[in-house]
Protein backbone atom coordinates (compact mmCIF):
# COMPACT_ATOMS: atom_id res chain seq x y z
CA UNK A 1 0.00 0.00 0.00
CA UNK A 2 1.23 3.50 -0.79
CA UNK A 3 0.68 6.67 1.19
CA UNK A 4 -2.71 8.12 0.16
CA UNK A 5 -2.23 10.82 -2.46
CA UNK A 6 -4.49 13.25 -4.23
CA UNK A 7 -5.70 11.58 -7.37
CA UNK A 8 -5.24 14.86 -9.21
CA UNK A 9 -1.55 13.92 -9.30
CA UNK A 10 -2.35 10.69 -11.15
CA UNK A 11 -4.87 11.92 -13.73
CA UNK A 12 -4.35 13.94 -16.90
CA UNK A 13 -7.19 16.33 -16.05
CA UNK A 14 -5.40 17.10 -12.76
CA UNK A 15 -8.49 17.20 -10.55
CA UNK A 16 -9.58 14.97 -7.70
CA UNK A 17 -9.15 14.45 -3.97
CA UNK A 18 -7.41 11.54 -2.22
CA UNK A 19 -8.21 7.86 -2.23
CA UNK A 20 -8.79 6.24 1.15
CA UNK A 21 -6.30 3.56 0.12
CA UNK A 22 -4.11 3.14 -2.94
CA UNK A 23 -2.24 0.00 -3.95
CA UNK A 24 0.24 -0.23 -6.81
CA UNK A 25 0.78 -3.44 -8.78
CA UNK A 26 4.04 -3.70 -10.72
CA UNK A 27 3.67 -7.18 -12.23
CA UNK A 28 0.77 -9.41 -13.33
CA UNK A 29 0.91 -11.73 -10.31
CA UNK A 30 0.91 -8.77 -7.95
CA UNK A 31 -2.01 -7.26 -9.85
CA UNK A 32 -4.10 -10.41 -9.54
CA UNK A 33 -3.24 -10.96 -5.87
CA UNK A 34 -3.91 -7.31 -4.98
CA UNK A 35 -7.25 -7.25 -6.75
CA UNK A 36 -8.44 -10.48 -5.15
CA UNK A 37 -7.44 -9.25 -1.71
CA UNK A 38 -9.22 -5.94 -2.18
CA UNK A 39 -12.32 -7.60 -3.59
CA UNK A 40 -12.51 -10.05 -0.71
CA UNK A 41 -13.17 -7.15 1.64
CA UNK A 42 -16.26 -6.08 -0.28
CA UNK A 43 -15.23 -2.40 -0.31
CA UNK A 44 -15.57 0.14 -3.08
CA UNK A 45 -12.70 0.03 -5.58
CA UNK A 46 -11.60 1.08 -8.99
CA UNK A 47 -8.64 0.34 -11.23
CA UNK A 48 -6.46 3.23 -12.40
CA UNK A 49 -4.09 3.07 -15.33
CA UNK A 50 -2.81 6.18 -17.06
CA UNK A 51 -5.56 8.34 -15.56
CA UNK A 52 -6.48 9.84 -18.93
CA UNK A 53 -10.16 8.98 -19.11
CA UNK A 54 -11.38 9.70 -15.60
CA UNK A 55 -12.79 12.63 -13.62
CA UNK A 56 -12.28 12.21 -9.86
CA UNK A 57 -14.47 14.20 -7.47
CA UNK A 58 -13.02 16.90 -5.25
CA UNK A 59 -13.67 14.84 -2.12
CA UNK A 60 -11.70 11.98 -3.61
CA UNK A 61 -12.67 8.34 -3.50
CA UNK A 62 -13.77 6.67 -0.27
CA UNK A 63 -12.46 3.28 -1.28
CA UNK A 64 -9.42 1.52 -2.69
CA UNK A 65 -7.64 2.43 -5.90
CA UNK A 66 -5.65 -0.33 -7.63
CA UNK A 67 -3.04 1.43 -9.72
CA UNK A 68 -1.83 -0.75 -12.59
CA UNK A 69 1.87 -0.32 -13.37
CA UNK A 70 2.60 -3.64 -15.08
CA UNK A 71 4.87 -3.45 -18.13
CA UNK A 72 5.88 -5.71 -20.99
CA UNK A 73 5.42 -6.34 -24.73
CA UNK A 74 6.13 -9.89 -25.91
CA UNK A 75 5.71 -11.82 -29.13
CA UNK A 76 3.44 -14.83 -28.77
CA UNK A 77 2.49 -17.77 -30.95
CA UNK A 78 -0.46 -17.64 -33.29
CA UNK A 79 -1.62 -15.62 -36.25
CA UNK A 80 -1.38 -16.29 -39.93
CA UNK A 81 1.03 -15.58 -42.77
CA UNK A 82 2.59 -12.12 -42.63
CA UNK A 83 1.19 -11.35 -39.18
CA UNK A 84 2.68 -10.99 -35.71
CA UNK A 85 0.93 -11.40 -32.38
CA UNK A 86 1.93 -9.39 -29.35
CA UNK A 87 0.91 -9.71 -25.70
CA UNK A 88 0.87 -6.33 -23.97
CA UNK A 89 0.64 -5.92 -20.20
CA UNK A 90 -2.18 -3.68 -18.98
CA UNK A 91 0.04 -0.99 -17.46
CA UNK A 92 2.05 -0.43 -20.63
CA UNK A 93 1.48 3.18 -21.79
CA UNK A 94 -0.58 2.95 -24.95
CA UNK A 95 1.42 5.32 -27.12
CA UNK A 96 4.63 3.49 -26.25
CA UNK A 97 2.99 0.33 -27.57
CA UNK A 98 2.13 2.06 -30.84
CA UNK A 99 5.66 3.48 -31.09
CA UNK A 100 7.05 -0.04 -30.59
CA UNK A 101 4.88 -1.52 -33.35
CA UNK A 102 5.80 1.25 -35.77
CA UNK A 103 9.49 0.81 -35.01
CA UNK A 104 9.10 -2.90 -35.81
CA UNK A 105 7.27 -2.11 -39.07
CA UNK A 106 3.98 -3.65 -37.93
CA UNK A 107 0.67 -2.27 -39.16
CA UNK A 108 -2.69 -2.01 -37.42
CA UNK A 109 -2.24 0.50 -34.61
CA UNK A 110 -0.44 3.38 -36.36
CA UNK A 111 -3.52 5.65 -36.56
CA UNK A 112 -4.01 5.21 -32.80
CA UNK A 113 -0.80 7.13 -32.10
CA UNK A 114 -0.80 9.76 -29.38
CA UNK A 115 -3.79 8.43 -27.44
CA UNK A 116 -2.96 8.77 -23.74
CA UNK A 117 -3.64 6.14 -21.11
CA UNK A 118 -2.69 2.53 -20.52
CA UNK A 119 -3.12 -0.54 -22.68
CA UNK A 120 -5.47 -2.25 -20.24
CA UNK A 121 -7.94 0.59 -20.62
CA UNK A 122 -7.84 0.44 -24.43
CA UNK A 123 -10.38 -2.38 -24.90
CA UNK A 124 -12.74 -0.98 -22.24
CA UNK A 125 -13.98 1.71 -24.58
CA UNK A 126 -12.57 0.26 -27.82
CA UNK A 127 -10.29 3.24 -28.45
CA UNK A 128 -10.34 4.59 -31.96
CA UNK A 129 -9.09 7.47 -34.09
CA UNK A 130 -8.51 8.41 -37.72
CA UNK A 131 -10.26 5.38 -39.15
CA UNK A 132 -8.83 2.69 -36.86
CA UNK A 133 -10.22 1.02 -33.75
CA UNK A 134 -8.50 -1.33 -31.36
CA UNK A 135 -11.10 -4.00 -32.16
CA UNK A 136 -9.63 -4.24 -35.65
CA UNK A 137 -6.39 -5.70 -34.23
CA UNK A 138 -7.38 -7.15 -30.86
CA UNK A 139 -7.33 -10.94 -30.62
CA UNK A 140 -8.09 -11.53 -26.93
CA UNK A 141 -7.76 -10.15 -23.43
CA UNK A 142 -6.66 -11.74 -20.19
CA UNK A 143 -9.31 -10.68 -17.70
CA UNK A 144 -9.66 -11.10 -13.95
CA UNK A 145 -13.38 -11.48 -13.36
CA UNK A 146 -14.77 -9.70 -10.29
CA UNK A 147 -17.70 -12.10 -9.89
CA UNK A 148 -15.85 -15.41 -10.21
CA UNK A 149 -12.36 -14.33 -9.17
CA UNK A 150 -10.98 -16.35 -12.09
CA UNK A 151 -8.43 -15.30 -14.67
CA UNK A 152 -10.01 -15.74 -18.09
CA UNK A 153 -8.71 -15.63 -21.67
CA UNK A 154 -11.54 -13.97 -23.61
CA UNK A 155 -11.53 -13.87 -27.43
CA UNK A 156 -12.18 -10.43 -28.87
CA UNK A 157 -15.31 -11.57 -30.71
CA UNK A 158 -16.98 -12.22 -27.36
CA UNK A 159 -16.48 -8.67 -26.11
CA UNK A 160 -19.30 -6.96 -28.00
CA UNK A 161 -17.24 -4.13 -29.41
CA UNK A 162 -18.92 -1.05 -30.86
CA UNK A 163 -18.23 2.64 -31.11
CA UNK A 164 -16.48 3.49 -27.79
CA UNK A 165 -18.07 0.55 -26.06
CA UNK A 166 -17.58 -3.08 -25.08
CA UNK A 167 -18.93 -5.65 -22.65
CA UNK A 168 -16.74 -3.99 -20.03
CA UNK A 169 -18.44 -0.62 -20.53
CA UNK A 170 -21.80 -2.37 -20.31
CA UNK A 171 -21.07 -3.70 -16.84
CA UNK A 172 -18.74 -6.71 -16.96
CA UNK A 173 -16.71 -6.06 -13.82
CA UNK A 174 -13.08 -6.91 -13.32
CA UNK A 175 -9.61 -5.93 -14.48
CA UNK A 176 -7.92 -6.35 -17.85
CA UNK A 177 -4.53 -7.93 -17.08
CA UNK A 178 -3.14 -8.04 -20.62
CA UNK A 179 -4.23 -7.75 -24.24
CA UNK A 180 -3.23 -9.73 -27.36
CA UNK A 181 -3.08 -7.96 -30.72
CA UNK A 182 -2.40 -9.29 -34.20
CA UNK A 183 -0.63 -6.94 -36.61
CA UNK A 184 0.34 -7.08 -40.26
CA UNK A 185 4.01 -7.56 -41.04
CA UNK A 186 4.08 -6.45 -44.67
CA UNK A 187 7.05 -4.28 -45.63
CA UNK A 188 6.21 -1.68 -42.95
CA UNK A 189 3.23 -0.38 -44.92
CA UNK A 190 0.20 0.90 -43.07
CA UNK A 191 -3.30 -0.41 -43.17
CA UNK A 192 -5.30 1.39 -45.89
CA UNK A 193 -5.82 5.02 -44.87
CA UNK A 194 -9.51 5.25 -43.96
CA UNK A 195 -10.05 8.78 -42.68
CA UNK A 196 -10.34 11.82 -44.99
CA UNK A 197 -8.48 14.25 -42.71
CA UNK A 198 -5.58 11.84 -42.37
CA UNK A 199 -5.50 11.17 -46.11
CA UNK A 200 -5.36 14.92 -46.71
CA UNK A 201 -2.53 15.33 -44.19
CA UNK A 202 -0.61 12.56 -45.95
CA UNK A 203 -1.50 13.91 -49.41
CA UNK A 204 -2.78 10.51 -50.54
CA UNK A 205 -6.10 9.05 -51.65
CA UNK A 206 -8.36 7.21 -49.24
CA UNK A 207 -7.36 3.56 -49.23
CA UNK A 208 -3.70 4.23 -49.92
CA UNK A 209 -1.01 2.44 -47.93
CA UNK A 210 2.05 4.36 -46.84
CA UNK A 211 4.94 3.67 -44.44
CA UNK A 212 3.60 3.21 -40.91
CA UNK A 213 6.07 5.81 -39.61
CA UNK A 214 4.54 8.42 -41.95
CA UNK A 215 1.08 7.67 -40.61
CA UNK A 216 2.26 7.94 -37.02
CA UNK A 217 3.97 11.28 -37.67
CA UNK A 218 0.88 12.65 -39.42
CA UNK A 219 -1.48 11.49 -36.67
CA UNK A 220 0.72 12.96 -33.94
CA UNK A 221 0.82 16.29 -35.79
CA UNK A 222 -2.96 16.32 -36.17
CA UNK A 223 -3.48 15.44 -32.52
CA UNK A 224 -1.00 18.10 -31.36
CA UNK A 225 -2.85 20.72 -33.37
CA UNK A 226 -5.94 19.82 -31.35
CA UNK A 227 -4.19 19.69 -27.96
CA UNK A 228 -4.66 15.92 -27.83
CA UNK A 229 -1.05 14.87 -27.16
CA UNK A 230 0.08 15.20 -23.54
CA UNK A 231 2.52 18.07 -23.11
CA UNK A 232 3.35 19.62 -19.74
CA UNK A 233 4.00 22.98 -21.46
CA UNK A 234 0.59 23.08 -23.18
CA UNK A 235 -2.35 23.68 -20.86
CA UNK A 236 -4.76 22.49 -23.56
CA UNK A 237 -3.50 18.96 -22.90
CA UNK A 238 -4.52 19.08 -19.21
CA UNK A 239 -7.72 17.30 -20.10
CA UNK A 240 -9.43 13.94 -20.26
CA UNK A 241 -9.18 13.98 -24.05
CA UNK A 242 -12.46 14.08 -25.94
CA UNK A 243 -14.98 14.77 -23.21
CA UNK A 244 -18.07 13.66 -25.14
CA UNK A 245 -18.67 10.76 -27.50
CA UNK A 246 -20.11 11.43 -30.94
CA UNK A 247 -23.85 10.81 -30.58
CA UNK A 248 -25.59 8.02 -32.49
CA UNK A 249 -29.11 8.89 -33.68
CA UNK A 250 -31.74 7.57 -36.07
CA UNK A 251 -31.66 8.50 -39.75
CA UNK A 252 -34.97 10.37 -39.57
CA UNK A 253 -33.76 12.48 -36.64
CA UNK A 254 -30.45 13.18 -38.40
CA UNK A 255 -32.28 14.29 -41.56
CA UNK A 256 -33.89 17.11 -39.58
CA UNK A 257 -30.55 18.61 -38.53
CA UNK A 258 -28.90 21.37 -40.57
CA UNK A 259 -27.39 20.08 -43.82
CA UNK A 260 -23.97 21.34 -42.69
CA UNK A 261 -23.93 19.03 -39.67
CA UNK A 262 -21.36 16.27 -40.30
CA UNK A 263 -22.71 12.74 -40.16
CA UNK A 264 -21.47 9.26 -40.90
CA UNK A 265 -23.44 6.05 -41.52
CA UNK A 266 -23.73 3.68 -38.56
CA UNK A 267 -25.30 0.29 -38.03
CA UNK A 268 -28.99 -0.54 -38.55
CA UNK A 269 -30.27 2.78 -39.91
CA UNK A 270 -28.31 4.77 -37.35
CA UNK A 271 -26.16 7.83 -37.96
CA UNK A 272 -23.15 9.13 -36.08
CA UNK A 273 -22.96 12.90 -35.57
CA UNK A 274 -20.05 15.16 -34.73
CA UNK A 275 -20.18 16.21 -31.08
CA UNK A 276 -17.58 18.91 -31.76
CA UNK A 277 -19.78 20.46 -34.49
CA UNK A 278 -22.87 20.36 -32.30
CA UNK A 279 -21.01 22.06 -29.44
CA UNK A 280 -19.52 24.80 -31.57
CA UNK A 281 -22.73 25.48 -33.42
CA UNK A 282 -24.67 25.65 -30.17
CA UNK A 283 -22.63 28.79 -29.53
CA UNK A 284 -19.81 27.39 -27.40
CA UNK A 285 -16.51 28.46 -28.88
CA UNK A 286 -12.96 27.34 -28.27
CA UNK A 287 -11.61 28.83 -25.05
CA UNK A 288 -15.08 29.33 -23.53
CA UNK A 289 -15.41 29.19 -19.77
CA UNK A 290 -18.10 29.99 -17.23
CA UNK A 291 -17.59 33.09 -15.07
CA UNK A 292 -15.13 32.41 -12.26
CA UNK A 293 -14.37 28.88 -13.47
CA UNK A 294 -10.89 27.51 -14.08
CA UNK A 295 -12.18 24.85 -16.43
CA UNK A 296 -12.57 25.80 -20.08
CA UNK A 297 -13.23 24.46 -23.52
CA UNK A 298 -9.87 23.84 -25.17
CA UNK A 299 -8.57 26.71 -27.27
CA UNK A 300 -7.71 24.12 -29.94
CA UNK A 301 -10.72 21.79 -30.02
CA UNK A 302 -14.29 22.16 -28.75
CA UNK A 303 -14.52 18.52 -27.75
CA UNK A 304 -12.05 18.83 -24.85
CA UNK A 305 -12.56 20.38 -21.42
CA UNK A 306 -9.26 21.56 -19.98
CA UNK A 307 -7.90 22.54 -16.59
CA UNK A 308 -6.49 26.03 -17.10
CA UNK A 309 -4.74 25.86 -13.72
CA UNK A 310 -6.24 25.04 -10.35
CA UNK A 311 -9.62 23.88 -11.65
CA UNK A 312 -11.78 21.70 -9.44
CA UNK A 313 -13.79 18.68 -10.47
CA UNK A 314 -16.86 20.79 -9.77
CA UNK A 315 -15.63 23.34 -12.33
CA UNK A 316 -15.26 20.58 -14.90
CA UNK A 317 -18.61 18.92 -14.34
CA UNK A 318 -20.44 22.26 -14.22
CA UNK A 319 -19.03 23.18 -17.62
CA UNK A 320 -19.87 19.73 -18.97
CA UNK A 321 -23.50 20.10 -17.86
CA UNK A 322 -23.66 23.56 -19.43
CA UNK A 323 -22.42 22.18 -22.75
CA UNK A 324 -24.93 19.33 -22.61
CA UNK A 325 -27.79 21.75 -21.90
CA UNK A 326 -26.85 24.09 -24.75
CA UNK A 327 -26.61 21.27 -27.28
CA UNK A 328 -29.83 19.66 -26.04
CA UNK A 329 -31.72 22.95 -26.25
CA UNK A 330 -30.33 23.79 -29.68
CA UNK A 331 -30.50 20.40 -31.40
CA UNK A 332 -32.39 17.99 -29.14
CA UNK A 333 -29.28 15.80 -28.83
CA UNK A 334 -27.98 14.57 -25.48
CA UNK A 335 -24.19 14.37 -25.34
CA UNK A 336 -22.74 11.64 -23.15
CA UNK A 337 -19.45 12.11 -21.29
CA UNK A 338 -16.67 9.78 -22.38
CA UNK A 339 -14.61 9.87 -19.15
CA UNK A 340 -15.58 7.79 -16.12
CA UNK A 341 -16.77 9.81 -13.11
CA UNK A 342 -15.30 8.54 -9.83
CA UNK A 343 -16.13 9.77 -6.33
CA UNK A 344 -19.34 11.57 -7.22
CA UNK A 345 -22.65 10.97 -5.49
CA UNK A 346 -25.46 9.80 -7.76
Amino acid sequence: MTVPTRLSELTTLRVGGPARELFEAANPRELVDTALEVWSGGEEWFALGGGSNVVVGDDGFDGTVIRILTRGIDRIDGGGPSTVRLRVQAGEPWDEVVAYTVEKGLAGLEALSGIPGSSGAAPIQNIGAYGQELSGSLVAVEFLDYITGSLEHIPAQELGFGYRTSEFKRGRLGIVVSIDVELADEAALSKPVAYPQLAEALDVELGARVPVARVRDAVLALRRSKGMVLDATDRDTASAGSFFTNPIVGEIFASELPAAAPRWPGDEDRVKLSAAWLIENAGIRRGFSLPGSRAAISSKHTLAIVNTGGATAADVTELARFVQERVRNQYGVTLHPEPVYVGFSD
